[in-house]
């Protein structure tokens, strides 16, 4: 589960492409960190903090085999929980070309960034690569440094674990709206024809009350019986979402399969007006059946409007993930192309923490990720949760860093750590960046991967009201980012592009003018 805290925003980039595949893990290190919005030097530049006992601080004692390293000066850490929600990039594109501008607050740049997949090198078995490289923007000291984790594909399809679903459908009125209640009957046959003979599924419907459709059922020789009852739903009254969860998980929780991956699938606009519309006591009982049967859920967003804060909360509190689909492209790539990835685990409770060295640093931002810090000090806390992630799957995390001038060396070291989704043992993976991964600019670098991580993260932070360190015009930004659609060809790429023109008409709507973007680039 994501740990959610307000605190200091960080930004970041990938630097330099190193993978590092050495584990380890150890008792907790206690470390303090600022929460101010940004990080500053200690009174001397590269003074390190002192060792909770007093000591001097240097390389720490560790267990036999362990290789750690120096511990970072107070307010040099970053510790945040794994994301791989796509579903605020979803609904920002369905709103923008709806002619609207999403409110701000349900802008998280990390899932605008999460939403394209660097091809970052991949492990071998579970558990994480490291990647950073970075690149200078063109705001002077200021550069963009990226983080990028990466899993192992999925295996053959023959070769992955059973799959144990319960599908909670959402089949209020709100749902009558052309794109919701239709949208989910076709994913969802879509779904019924993908599953192999030896998954499971079952399907509970919510409106003012909720229903069970279909028991837990074996796919082999149901596909029809799965089809007609999926034909067969239709809208009702209102959004009892606690309901729909609850039974959910009564389901799931009876018909629970060792061995399997149980998760349940709300499909649904998250418009919750009936029931526990706060949300508390489903979030209680998410959380228990996912301590003790590891049942996580998966979050599917539909409709013009859309609860996303609370669909996020929801799958927060289930280990789970969210994404947001308005059409039937989408609905296949989902359920279809990234299936795998949705029930293939690779990592349970992921967490990275960056550590930026004094020496070279002088202050750093988080791009996103507001709503999965976690206390530095929990970082290897395997009592605190972090984020599931599936097979295929990339992580990115970009910061914007201000060096200190003529200072050069080492510059970040991110650790990911996790815990094995089977036996549950805790791993590590490392990779560090200097500052010679800066020397280029960023929009020179002919570097497209990295641009387009910029790209997205900039666009993002503009939605929503930011001011990273040179941030371009939106106007430019949809420049950079159409020139790298026309030389990747990706489709995905032109609908960002298109995106980002349509906020930059709007935004110049509002404004009276041609443009509403006060960035000068």
């Amino acid at each position: 589960m994501k740990r959610r805290h307000r605190g200091r925003l960080t930004a970041g980039i990938l630097a330099a492409g190193l993978v590092l595949t050495g584990c380890a893990g150890g008792e907790n290190r206690e470390q303090t960190s600022s929460r101010d919005g940004g990080v500053h030097a200690p009174d001397a530049p590269g003074s390190e903090a002192p060792r909770p006992d007093g000591s001097a601080p240097g390389r720490e004692d560790s267990a036999e085999g362990e290789q750690r390293s120096p511990r970072p000066a107070a307010d040099y850490l970053s510790t945040f929980a794994l994301d791989v929600d796509t579903a605020s990039y979803g609904y920002a594109r369905r709103t923008l070309a709806e002619g609207r501008l999403p409110a701000p607050e349900s802008v998280r740049p990390e899932e605008f960034v999460n939403s394209f997949r660097p091809d970052y090198p991949r492990p071998e078995g579970d558990g994480f690569s490291v990647t950073l490289d970075g690149a200078r923007t063109d705001d002077e000291g200021w550069s963009l440094v990226r983080v990028g984790l990466a899993t192992a594909a999925a295996e053959r399809r023959g070769e992955r674990p059973p799959a144990a679903l319960t599908f909670v459908v959402d089949i209020s009125g709100s749902m009558a709206e052309t794109g919701r209640l239709d949208l989910v009957k076709e994913s969802l046959g879509i779904l019924t024809d993908e599953l192999r003979d030896d998954d499971s599924v079952a399907l509970v419907t919510f409106s003012d009350e909720a229903e069970t459709r279909l028991p837990m059922t074996r796919v082999k020789g149901q596909r029809e019986r799965i089809h007609g009852i999926v034909d067969e739903l239709t809208t009702t009254s209102s959004t009892n979402v606690e309901a729909g969860v609850r039974t959910g998980y009564d389901v799931a929780v009876e018909d629970h399969r060792k061995g399997a991956t149980n998760r349940v699938v709300l499909l649904s606009d998250a418009l919750a007006n009936t029931g526990d519309t706060e949300a508390q006591s489903i979030l209680n009982r998410i959380d228990e059946e996912r301590r003790e049967y590891g049942i996580t859920l998966f979050g599917v967003g539909v409709g013009s409007e859309y609860g996303d804060a609370f669909m996020e909360q929801l799958a927060d509190k289930g280990d789970g993930h969210t994404t947001y689909v308005s059409t039937t492209e989408q609905a296949r790539k989902v359920f279809v192309d990234q299936l795998p990835t949705n029930i293939e685990l690779r990592a349970r409770d992921a967490k990275a923490q960056v550590a930026f060295d004094p020496k070279t640093v002088e202050r750093f931002r988080l791009i996103g990720y507001e709503n999965r810090e976690v206390a530095d000090e929990d970082f290897r806390n395997d009592r605190v949760d972090g984020g599931e992630v599936g097979a295929g799957h990339t992580v990115t995390a970009l910061y914007a860093v201000k060096t200190r001038p003529g200072r050069t060396g080492q510059l970040a070291t991110a650790t990911v750590r996790w815990l094995d989704p089977k036996s549950r043992a805790p791993h590590e993976n490392s990779g560090s960046v200097t500052t010679s991964a800066l020397t280029g600019s960023l929009w020179a670098s002919g570097h497209d991967s990295l641009q387009l991580t910029a790209v997205t993260a900039y666009f993002a932070d503009r939605l929503r009201g930011g001011e990273l360190p040179g941030a371009p015009r939106l106007s430019v930004l949809a420049e950079r980012s159409g020139a790298i659609a026309d030389r990747s060809g990706s489709t995905v790429v032109r609908e960002l592009t298109e995106a980002i023109r349509q906020a930059d008409r709007l935004l110049g709507r509002e404004a009276g003018g041609e443009s509403g973007d006060p960035y000068s680039g």
